[in-house]
Parts: structure tokens; sequence; C-alpha cells
């Protein structure tokens, strides 16, 4: 058992019948919980090289910043739509029951090494706007992290990049 398991707590039939909710609550309000997640993603990250790392509205914020703060680069925000001022790029995914559309500030990313960060990666819908969003920007994405990967939903398998997950759950 990974030590980071100490701080999930699962919730089950949330929030719909038939959902183990993996809650990562636990671990934010721990000082040192927060200290071995940014050490570990740090580790996992480094080699990869990022310029910037992004991070997936809202819970990627948490983690986004305090990675690249850590790395001595920048951090930039991928919002839900209507979030965000200025000059946007935009994209839309779909969802089981809909769709949703993720939008960033345009920013000039030519040649830039991007990672994207989020809290879970389930079937990969998200994450895998943001890095059309941001290849859309001439961004190289160098990979994708998240905390809890759910690997039964297959979301990794959508990427050509290295997915680093802290935990990984197969229900």
């Amino acid at each position: 058992m990974d030590i980071l398991e100490n701080w999930i707590q699962t919730f089950p039939d949330f929030p719909s019948k038939g959902i183990l909710f993996r809650d990562i609550s636990p671990l934010l309000a721990d000082a040192q919980a927060l200290k071995i997640v940014k050490e570990k993603l740090c580790e996992s990250i480094q080699p990869l090289r990022p310029d910037f790392i992004a991070g997936i509205d809202a819970r990627g914020f948490l983690f986004s910043t305090l990675v690249a703060e850590s790395l001595g680069i920048g951090s930039l925000m991928i919002r839900k739509s209507g979030k965000l001022p200025g000059e946007l790029v935009e994209k839309s995914y779909s969802l089981e029951y809909g769709s949703n559309t993720l939008s960033m500030q345009r920013i000039d990313l030519h040649k830039k090494k991007v990672l994207i960060i989020d809290d879970l990666l389930a079937t990969g819908g998200s994450m895998k706007c943001s890095k059309d969003l941001l290849e859309s920007q001439n961004a190289q994405v160098v990979g994708g992290a998240v905390i809890i990967e759910l690997k039964s939903l297959g979301g990794a398998d959508l990427f050509d990049v290295p997915i680093i997950s802290l935990l990984s759950y197969d229900d």
C-alpha cells in the first residue's frame, strides 16, 4: 500500500449509485500529505523538463501551482468556459451525457514543453481536451500527471505521452 492511500477516503454510491468516489479532501487538509504529493510529482515530472505546468479547473490548480513553483517554472490555467477574461482559445469534448468546454488565455506556446496536471484521470476526456487545446497553441505536451488514476476506465489509453499516476485503482 502506498503511503498516500492513508489520505484518500472512499465513498460508495457517490455521486450516484454504483460509483466508488475517491476523495482527496483528507490529503489536501494535511500538510505532510501535500508535501509528499509535491515531492513525488516533482521527482516524476522533472525528467520530462517542462517549461510550464497546466492545471485543469479546478482541482488541478491545487497541484499545478505547487509543482510549478517547486520546479521554478510557470503555471497555466485551463478553465471551464466563461471563467477567464481576454483573448481565449476554447475546445469542447463529450461527456457521458452531454458536453463541456475548456478554455485558456491565448499565449505563445510555440516549442514550449507543457505537462498537464489534474487530480484524477478516469475516462480521460478533460485531459485529452486540455492536450488538444495546448497543441492548438503549438505547445509540445510532454505528459500528464494525476494523483489518482481509475485504470478500469482506460483514460490513459488516449495518450501518446507518459501519464504519471501517484495512485491507481482498478475498481
